[in-house]
This record gives structure tokens, C-alpha cells and sequence, in this order.
């Protein structure tokens, strides 16, 4: 008997956004052949799929919850109807499955097994942020989330701005909405004035609001973060620029040249 397919099935990035709006037809036309579902919230995931064309009645749609209290030892049951042949659907609470997200590892047992596993298009926060910063977007890395200490949450914004620095690297992380202030005023304290801070919040919906400033401007005009799912970047000035005073009497040095230029065959990591 051959096992059915797991499709990874991006969701609006707003709890009232009309999925119609944001995922495209081949999406669309996918899910309304499922009739099994995994997703992080049951409740959430039925607000979104009421409002796509169904093979079935909302009421007879199979949905299992996979969250981040899920247990290894629960992930076969999750998988049992794609090993039993049936095409199943995963869902994440908002963007894509399986980044930043308790999905992963389901995706991870379908492959183990065997299973296909088919990502969809839909939206990712991570991508459009980027997109949208105006930094580096050849050369990125996601961080996920920071810690919850202040001192150590310091000293790992500082270790990823070397690293920024280091590589001509963007780097991306995300809060939890309720400490989106806490972690905006950890890094204009923490990294140097003349690395970029880019916010990025409510993403393809009205109240989008996208802005990329070095972290002297930030200073300059502190701004209050509401609590809303947000996407922080840093881009801190490469080691060749913030070193160029040194090297200005160099016989061969030219002035107003950044080598802003990414290593060849380096590959974006994933998106949320």
C-alpha cells in the first residue's frame, strides 16, 4: 500500500485575514481535496479552513493538534492516516509549518517513513521582513527566539552582531508579542550605533508597518512597540567598514569603497 502525502500548508499571518486573499489557487485548490488535518490549534485552524471550499463539512474534517507540548512518542499517531495512504494537511498557527514552529518534527517523522512531504505557497513572515529591509538578502541567518535573561539576551545580541559583522549577515529573530518591547530596547542598548535595526509587524495585513534605522536613530526616537507578532533584523556594519579609519593612509586604499559583495554559494536558510 503506498502512503499518502503530507502537505505543508501556510495560514494567513492575521487571525481575521481572509485566507482567499493571501493564499494562491494551487494552495487553495490542494486543500479542498484534504479531509485530515494536523495543525497547532484545532479551534484556529477551522476559522481558517471554514473559509476555503472543503471536500467535506467543517464538522467531519479529521483534526489532530500538534503543539509544542506534543511528546515524540504522539508524533505516529499524527502520521498514522498519511502512512495509511491518505493525504494529510499540516497547519501552522500563522505563515508556514514546521519553521519556528512544533511542525518540524512530524515532517521530520514523514520522512523517515517514507512519506512526501509537499510545501505549499502561502505567506512567510520571515521572507517578506527581509524583503522588505533593505539589508542583506544574500546572506542571512534566522536566530529564532532570544533569551529571556537580560544579561544573557545582551551578550547573544552582541555575539550575533559580530557575526553580522563577521559575514555581511542579516540576521532575523522574533519575540513573543508580549516581550516585543523588552527585546527592541535590549538591542538599541546592546549593539553598536552604527548597526541597522530593522522591525518588521502585522505583515501583509492593514497596519503593516516595516522600518529599517542604524541604532543611533532608533536612540534618537525611541518608538513604543505595540504587543503584535514582529520580526526584528540586524545588520551591523562589516569589519572592513568599521575598520577603515585604520587602514585610510594605505597606499592602496580607496576611499568611499564598501565591499558589500556575499560569498559565493552561500544558501538562504529556511522562512517562517
Amino acid at each position: 500500500m503506498s502512503t499518502g502525502r503530507l502537505f505543508l500548508i501556510p495560514t494567513p499571518l492575521g487571525a481575521d485575514q481572509d485566507p482567499l486573499r493571501v493564499l494562491p489557487p494551487s494552495t487553495i485548490e490542494i486543500v479542498s481535496t484534504l479531509t485530515h488535518f494536523v495543525a497547532e490549534n484545532a479551534r484556529t485552524a477551522r476559522a481558517v479552513l471554514k473559509r476555503l471550499p472543503l471536500a467535506a463539512p467543517i464538522q467531519q474534517l479529521n483534526i489532530s493538534e500538534l503543539s509544542e507540548h506534543t511528546t515524540a512518542d504522539a508524533l505516529p499517531r499524527l502520521l498514522a492516516p498519511a502512512l495509511a495512504g491518505i493525504d494529510t494537511g499540516l497547519l501552522s498557527e500563522a505563515g508556514c509549518p514546521a519553521v519556528a514552529d512544533p511542525g518540524a518534527g512530524l515532517v521530520a517523522l514523514a520522512h523517515s517513513k517514507g512519506v512526501q512531504v509537499v510545501p505549499l505557497i502561502g505567506p512567510s513572515a520571515l521572507l517578506l521582513a527581509l524583503m522588505a529591509s533593505g539589508m542583506n538578502g544574500q546572506n542571512f541567518c534566522f536566530a529564532g527566539y532570544l533569551p529571556v535573561d537580560r544579561q544573557a539576551r545582551a551578550d547573544r545580541l552582541r555575539a550575533l552582531e559580530q557575526r553580522s559583522a563577521a559575514g555581511d549577515e542579516t540576521v532575523l529573530v522574533i519575540e513573543t508579542p508580549y516581550r516585543t518591547q523588552q527585546l527592541f530596547d535590549a538591542m538599541t542598548a546592546a549593539l553598536r550605533p552604527g548597526t541597522r535595526i530593522g522591525i518588521a509587524r502585522q505583515l501583509s495585513l492593514a497596519d503593516e508597518l516595516v522600518a529599517t534605522r542604524s541604532v543611533a536613530d532608533w536612540r534618537r526616537a525611541p518608538v513604543v512597540m505595540p504587543q503584535v507578532p514582529t520580526v526584528f533584523m540586524l545588520h551591523a556594519e562589516p569589519v572592513a567598514a568599521t575598520s577603515r579609519p585604520h587602514a585610510a593612509g594605505h597606499a592602496n586604499a580607496r576611499p568611499g569603497r564598501r565591499d558589500h559583495a556575499p560569498a559565493a554559494g552561500r544558501r538562504p536558510p529556511r522562512g517562517r
